[in-house]
């Protein structure tokens, strides 16, 4: 019995619009962020290396321990080493990302502004004042 009351409050709370809608956000945000991370090391990051002699940013990075390799010249011990590059394409793809976000949220904001600029149809009048005028106009026939 308890089960099922818990169940069927996890799927009332699951089945919320809001819970929904933030889900359906995630998702899309995952693949968005896919996108992005594909324009800057795609796109945006081989042109920007090669103004600065040809470096990928991905491949920098400080060894502090070189790798150890067997007479066969297996790995051993792999290499220790800060990946500096990564951490520069990390960055760019989140500033990258923010910006889009930035420029969607002002564009959605210039439509909700038009919106709002837009002039309200005229409330109807009120129920008495509906029928005050009905006796206002009904006298004027009258006379």
């Amino acid at each position: 019995m308890m089960k099922s009351k818990f169940l069927e409050d996890f799927k009332k709370f699951a089945m919320r619009g809001n819970v929904v809608d933030m889900a359906v956000g995630i998702i899309i945000g995952g693949a968005f962020g896919k996108i992005v991370s594909s324009l800057v090391s795609d796109i945006i990051m081989p042109p920007i290396g090669m103004l600065v002699g040809g470096v990928n940013f991905t491949d920098l990075k400080i060894v502090l321990e070189r790798a150890v390799l067997s007479p066969a010249g297996e790995i051993v011990k792999p290499a220790v080493s800060i990946n500096y590059g990564a951490f520069l394409q990390t960055t760019f793809d989140f500033l990258i990302i923010a910006f889009s976000i930035f420029l969607f949220i002002k564009l959605l904001s210039k439509f909700e502004r038009k919106k709002e600029e837009a002039p309200a149809a005229p409330a109807a009048p009120a129920p008495d004042i509906e029928l005050l005028t009905e006796i206002r106009d009904l006298l004027k026939e009258k006379k």
